[in-house]
């Protein structure tokens, strides 16, 4: 038996079951989950009305003249949202520079699948809503919510090969960058051009001092959060977009002086267990403890900023981040006295019948013609079953739909739309989660 760190019965029974749930793929999905149904649950409860008005509470913070005052609804939507939009980015770098969409041979099939998962859905949404005043949410279907694609996915354990989790997660990463270029070409108001032009600048700042060696992580959080998203906000263009440049000038690659690191973590080491090397002492001494943050320190020097940032604030977006953002958005009454309204078919076969036909169909063209070959451990029938859980669009689709309609115009629209994703994502989920099930791997 190997052995393993002494551990209390507090941290063996209680704190590690805790940090072993958090850590699992699935958890976050879970959460949000269950955040999304308490925000259902009170939209058509009595105190509905109640529920409603704490999230168009207004909050305001001053400087001098100058005043920024938004509803708690926007300042989760444009503001804490842009920390999620934040990981993305960098899960968009890492994927880009040291994943699987670096390699053009890996990548071609998830883009493939990406851009029919887009076009599709949006081409089905317009046939129900082109020509009317709906039409400008057409950007609502094209979006997959990674967490519950992958927690869905992930629910299955060894069912599912390693390349089918493999091409999820890449075909999500694409998806996502497109979803972030759709906001930012279309979903943007009016522009301020001299808070635009700062935004850029700051931009360019960081990439330079990235290029220069800078790695605090604090100094590309003052400057990204303080500065771009601040400018980009003030700009017009919506502050996500602020939070994905950001990522992408935090620097991705580190590079140590490996003989004398791997030298240094053996002194260290040896250190640590001459001290006691019979192992009776019942705590660390000081030499020990001094021992481990000189490990630490090291440790930290030799990661890119990026990829701490991103491990850091994992559990942060999951279980803080998201849950808020569906505790605000997912509020849908539900009233089909009136029937199914266009926006909601359009909504919901659009990522239905749209992902399952762009995903599934455009990739099993592409096989078929012999331009790409088929990853191994992929079937036709478990490729049906990512079809299907690609159609989960919930995070990304609610957040686009807050940018699409005018509620002053049309308030009906975005419950519509909300109500369209809610059950496609549902319904896609659980189709895709059966067919995976009883697929062989």
């Amino acid at each position: 038996m190997e052995p393993t760190l002494k551990l209390s019965p507090v941290d063996k029974y209680l704190m590690k079951p805790i940090h072993s749930f958090i850590s699992k793929s699935t958890t976050g999905g879970i959460v949000l989950f269950i955040a999304a149904l308490i925000a259902v649950f009170f939209a058509n409860s009595p105190w509905a009305e109640a529920y409603s008005h704490i999230w168009h509470h207004e909050i305001g913070v001053s400087f001098g003249a100058y005043e920024l005052k938004m509803t708690l609804h926007h300042w989760i939507n444009d503001g804490l949202m842009a920390i999620f939009f934040f990981v993305v980015g960098l899960e968009l770098k890492r994927e880009l520079t040291n994943g699987e969409l670096a390699s053009p041979k890996k990548a071609i099939l998830p883009i493939i699948a990406a851009i029919g998962g887009m076009v599709f859905p949006a081409a089905i949404y317009l046939f129900f809503n082109g020509g009317t005043d709906a039409s400008h949410g057409w950007g609502i279907p094209m979006a997959t919510d990674i967490a519950f694609a992958l927690g869905v996915m992930y629910l299955l354990g060894n069912r599912v090969p390693l390349s089918l989790k493999i091409f999820l997660t890449a075909l999500a990463i694409v998806d996502d960058l497109g979803a972030v270029l759709v906001i930012a070409i279309f979903y943007t108001s009016d522009l301020n051009l001299l808070f635009l032009s700062l935004g850029i600048a700051l931009f360019v700042l960081l990439i330079i001092c990235n290029k220069l060696g800078f790695k605090s992580p604090l100094f590309y959080a003052v400057i990204g959060i303080g500065g771009i998203w601040l400018c980009f906000l003030l700009s017009g263009v919506h502050a996500t977009i602020a939070a994905v440049l950001a990522a992408f000038a935090i620097p991705s690659t580190a590079k140590v002086n490996e003989s004398f690191f791997s030298f240094k973590m053996d002194q260290l080491r040896q250190k640590f267990y001459n001290i006691d090397p019979t192992d009776k002492r019942k705590n660390l001494t000081e030499e020990q403890v001094s021992a481990i943050e000189e490990m630490n320190v090291l440790s930290k020097d030799a990661l890119p900023v990026s990829h701490r940032l991103e491990h850091g604030m994992h559990a942060f977006v999951s279980f803080v981040v998201m849950p808020i953002f569906a505790l605000c958005n997912a509020a849908i009454p539900i009233n089909l006295d009136s029937g199914i309204s266009a926006v909601t078919l359009g909504v919901a076969l659009g990522l239905l019948l749209g992902k399952v036909l762009g995903v599934f169909g455009l990739v099993a063209l592409t096989i078929q013609l012999k331009l790409v070959p088929k990853p191994d451990g992929m079937t036709m029938r478990n490729l049906l079953g990512v079809g299907f859980l690609a159609s989960i669009g919930f995070t990304m689709s609610l957040f686009v739909t807050e940018l699409a309609f005018d509620v002053n115009k049309h308030p009906e629209f975005p419950a519509e739309a909300k109500l369209g994703i809610i059950g496609a994502s549902v319904i896609g989920g659980l189709i895709g989660y059966l067919i995976l099930r009883t697929s062989k791997k």
